[in-house]
């Protein structure tokens, strides 16, 4: 099976067994989305919609936040991971969301990664979920999953490698999901410690089946 037959078959698969998939993340508003997406660093989606409708009950918008100290917000967030960090991210990019941009959540990358706290990676969930641009976030689950599945050759080190090399094989329409079904097979399938081999769908194609091939 060539590369591009994979991809075929890969997202011919979760286009018709998960047609409509988006983020886990429960939100309002493109800020509710990138403060939820800044708090989910390292820390999983379930924890992240337990502490947001209090946070955001009181902090709606970029402007109420941005009038915040990072200490007001630990008391909505110190069961999160990396609190005091985050607290302080949140504050600092409230404010230059306000200060910059009047308040409006940018839709391009540059600007985006202009705000504390984030990252290309969140970037591109912003872009991906709420602007509907065909960017592909590529965070630990979606690079590992990339890698096992044979998606990426071996020399697609870094996640920016990663992120070109699947945006230019995967067909742009099916992009901003193509996220999401590699992220969520990572999740709950595909996992690192442990992957659940015996149910994957892609089992029979695994390049660990390959003769000299590894799962890693």
């Amino acid at each position: 099976m060539t590369r591009k037959e994979r991809y075929k078959y890969i997202i011919d698969y979760f286009k018709k067994n998960q047609p409509e998939v988006t983020t886990q993340l429960e939100f309002g508003s493109a800020f509710q989305l990138l403060v939820a997406t800044l708090l989910s660093a390292q820390c999983t989606d379930k924890r992240i919609n337990e502490v947001t409708p209090a946070l955001f009950q009181r902090y709606p918008t970029p402007e109420l936040m941005a009038q915040a100290e990072p200490e007001d917000l630990l008391e909505f967030i110190h069961s999160v991971s990396y609190p005091n960090a985050k607290a302080q991210h949140l504050v600092d990019m409230a404010r230059k969301l306000v200060s910059d941009f009047n308040g409006v959540v940018p839709d391009n990358t540059e600007d985006l990664t202009k705000l504390p706290g984030v990252g290309r990676k969140t970037a591109n969930v912003l872009q991906a979920v709420w602007f509907g641009k065909a960017v592909m976030a590529v965070d630990t689950h979606v690079y590992r999953v990339a890698h096992r599945l044979g998606l990426v050759p071996a020399t697609a080190n870094t996640p920016l490698k990663v992120e070109e090399y699947l945006e230019k094989s995967i067909p742009e329409e099916d992009i901003p999901r193509a996220h999401h079904w590699l992220l969520l097979h990572g999740r709950y399938v595909c996992q690192s410690a442990k992957p659940k081999c015996d149910k994957c769908p892609f089992n029979e194609i695994c390049p660990k089946l390959l003769e000299g091939s590894k799962l890693e």
